[in-house]
């Protein structure tokens, strides 16, 4: 599809608020430009990162759901810890928590780069690996600053790619 057509396909649902998701949007060469194009048509318009590539020159308009990737996900080290520096109050961060080792490390990691301070930080519990509400008390004993927050996809669709 090319740009006009995905603006379209958009305007076909009727709905204000966009996210834009699924594998890595970025990646995708005309990414930036479709989310201004969706902006300049008056969409609300959010973007879902899993936080490895380069954030800065996303649309100022667009607020951001950047993940910072846990130990147990086995991609930390694709953390582009950079980024934390383009987060403004409107932004959110997530923690995808798989286990303990997660759950101590994001508190550390958020503790350490004050993420509170610059936006909404998020924990979620990775489906399949921990109980929700297991993730639910750690956060509650604790007194975190976070919002607990289901995989709405996967609660909704499963693991299904697509949807």
């Amino acid at each position: 599809m090319n740009l006009d057509e995905i603006i379209q396909q958009v305007a076909a649902y009727s709905t204000k608020y966009i996210t834009v998701t699924g594998g890595e949007p970025l990646a995708q060469k005309n990414c930036l430009t479709l989310l201004s194009s969706l902006c300049d048509k008056g969409y609300q318009v959010s973007l879902e990162t899993s936080g490895a590539l380069d954030i800065s020159g996303i649309d100022q308009r667009v607020s951001r759901v950047m993940d910072i990737k846990t130990p147990a996900s086995g991609e930390v080290a694709k953390n582009c810890f950079e980024n934390i520096n383009y987060l403004r109050p409107e932004d959110q961060i997530k923690f995808v928590i798989c286990d303990h080792e997660d759950y101590l490390w994001a508190r550390e990691i958020m503790q350490q780069h004050s993420l509170v301070d610059r936006c909404e930080v998020i924990f979620s519990p990775s489906m399949g690996q921990i109980e929700s509400h297991t993730l639910a008390d750690w956060i509650i004993n604790d007194q975190l600053p976070v919002r607990f927050q289901l995989q709405l996809h996967k609660v909704l669709w499963g693991n299904e790619p697509g949807r």
